[in-house]
């Protein structure tokens, strides 16, 4: 069996939240309300939930049709939902909903890598705020 051994030096991600996905309108009519960013690829919504909600971490993922035919639009959400599955789970702030907003041709064209990095820089200018 060749499995892989977990490096005792390996740690868990500083924050081990538990990351819903966001599927009711209401939820995304709040967040639309709440601050935001804009970066080249997509823009950045959170909103902090009242004390009375559910914890952990909340996200939603959206792409208008000016983002491109329904194979666009997919894949645009594919790549926003893989940047937030690697940057979120270690970044993100308990009790808050963000929303990833595709945007037209940035998203599914522009680096990977500029995509991850840009979500952190979102996610460092939304947390300033709150804090």
């Amino acid at each position: 069996m060749g499995g892989t051994r977990a490096n005792p030096e390996d740690k868990p991600p500083a924050v081990s939240l538990r990351v819903q996905t966001l599927k009711n309108r209401p939820d995304f009519q709040r967040a639309t309300r709440a601050p935001r960013v804009a970066m080249p690829g997509f823009i950045l919504q959170m909103r902090q939930r009242a004390e009375d909600e559910a914890e952990g971490i909340r996200i939603g993922y959206t792409c208008s049709k000016k983002v491109g035919n329904a194979v666009a639009r997919n894949r645009a959400k594919r790549r926003l939902r893989e940047i937030a599955r690697l940057t979120l789970t270690q970044r993100g702030l308990d009790g808050m909903d963000y929303v990833l907003v595709g945007r037209k041709e940035a998203t599914a064209n522009l680096p990977f890598d500029q995509l991850q990095s840009d979500l952190s820089k979102a996610l460092g200018i939304l947390h300033g705020k709150v804090r």
